[in-house]
C-alpha cells in the first residue's frame, strides 16, 4: 500500500518519520474525545458492553446512524470479523442502543436514529492486502482507517478503503433482519416522511429530474477515489471520512436540493440558488443550501460543489 510521506521544507528539507506502534488506550481516549472533529461522529460509549465482549468504542454520525469502532492493537487481531460481529449484535439489539442514544444524546435523537446505513470503522496502524480483499466480501458498511503519529505532534489518519452497500443490497439486508422500512412502528418514520423517502421520491421523479441527479453523482464522484456515497432513508450523502455535500429530491418542485458542508458566511448568497440554512431544520446536513433546477445550475454550483470536497 501507498504510505503518506511528511516533509520539514523550513531550511533543509528532511522527512519526519511516522509512527504507527501498537494502539495504546492513551490513542483511543483521544479518538473519543475527538470523534465529532475526526470522523463526524457523536461520542456515546467506550468499551460498551454486549452479550459476549464489548464494543470498543460506539457513536451515533451526522446522518444519525449508529457507529461502532474497532482498534486493531496487532497484527493477527481481526479487527474486521470482530466489527463485522458486533454491528450484527447491535442490529439484533436496536432498543439498547436507542436507550443509549437518548440517555447521552435526548429523546428528539433516539427517535431520529436511521437504521439503515448503520457501519463499523477499523482504525489501525497498518492493514494488509487480505484486509482489503475481505472488504469486498462483506454485505455490510465499513471502512479501514490507518493512522500515524509524527513526533507525537500531529496525527494523520488515511482511509484505506470503504465498503458502502447499495439500495438494493440494503433493502435486501434490512428485509431479512425482518426490518420494514415502511411500517412506521420500526423506523419511527411519520407517514409523511415514509411518502417523502429518497427513494420514493426517485421513483416517482421524471426522465430530467433523474438525468440530473446522475449528473450531481457523476460530477461528485469526479473529484476523486476517495468519494463515496451513502444512501440514507430521506437523502444521499457524498462523503469522505465525514460528509461534504448531501442531496434531497423535490418532485413536486422538479429540484434537487443540494447542503453543503461550507460556511454561508463565506459564499455570496444568490436568491433563489444559494440559501444559508444555519439552525434551520432541513433533511441532509450542510449549512449551504444550492438548489439545482437544470445542467446549468450545476455548471453554476461547480465552484461550490469543489470547495466543500477540499475544505473536507
Amino acid at each position: 500500500m501507498a504510505d503518506i510521506k511528511l516533509f520539514s521544507i523550513h531550511g533543509e528539507v528532511h522527512e519526519i518519520k511516522g509512527s504507527a506502534a501498537t494502539l495504546e488506550k492513551e490513542l483511543q481516549t483521544k479518538i473519543e474525545q475527538n470523534m465529532e472533529i475526526f470522523f463526524g461522529v457523536r461520542f456515546l460509549a467506550s468499551e460498551y458492553k454486549t452479550d459476549d465482549g464489548r464494543i470498543d468504542s460506539i457513536g451515533i454520525d451526522e446522518n444519525n446512524c449508529a457507529v461502532i469502532f474497532e482498534y486493531k492493537r496487532n497484527i493477527s487481531e481481526n479487527v474486521i470479523n470482530q466489527g463485522l460481529h458486533y454491528l450484527n449484535w447491535l442490529m439484533t439489539h436496536r432498543a439498547d442502543f436507542e436507550l443509549l442514544v437518548a440517555k447521552k444524546l435526548g429523546l428528539n435523537i433516539a427517535n431520529e436514529i436511521d437504521w439503515s446505513m448503520p457501519r463499523v470503522i477499523c482504525i489501525a496502524g497498518d492493514f494488509n492486502r487480505y484486509d482489503e480483499s475481505a472488504l469486498n466480501q462483506m454485505s455490510r458498511n465499513i471502512a479501514l482507517i490507518r493512522y500515524k503519529i509524527y513526533e507525537d505532534k500531529w496525527l494523520i489518519f488515511e482511509k484505506i478503503a470503504e465498503k458502502v452497500i447499495g439500495r438494493k443490497e440494503q433493502r435486501e439486508l434490512l428485509a431479512n433482519e425482518e426490518i420494514v422500512i415502511d411500517k412506521i412502528e420500526n423506523t419511527k418514520m411519520s407517514k409523511n416522511k415514509n411518502d417523502y423517502s429518497f427513494e420514493k421520491q426517485f421513483e416517482a421523479a421524471d426522465d430530467k429530474l433523474k438525468e440530473l441527479y446522475r449528473l450531481i453523482e457523476e460530477t461528485v464522484l469526479s473529484f476523486g477515489d476517495d468519494v463515496t456515497i451513502v444512501n440514507l432513508k430521506l437523502y444521499t450523502a457524498f462523503r469522505k471520512v465525514k460528509n461534504f455535500i448531501s442531496c434531497v429530491i423535490r418532485t413536486g418542485n422538479r429540484n434537487l436540493l443540494l447542503y453543503l458542508n461550507l460556511d454561508p458566511n463565506t459564499v455570496k448568497l444568490e436568491n433563489g440558488f444559494t440559501k444559508d440554512k444555519t439552525n434551520i431544520g432541513h433533511w441532509g446536513t450542510g449549512d449551504l443550501e444550492v438548489t439545482i433546477s437544470n445542467k446549468n445550475d450545476i455548471e453554476k454550483a461547480l465552484p461550490l460543489l469543489k470547495k466543500a470536497y477540499e475544505e473536507n
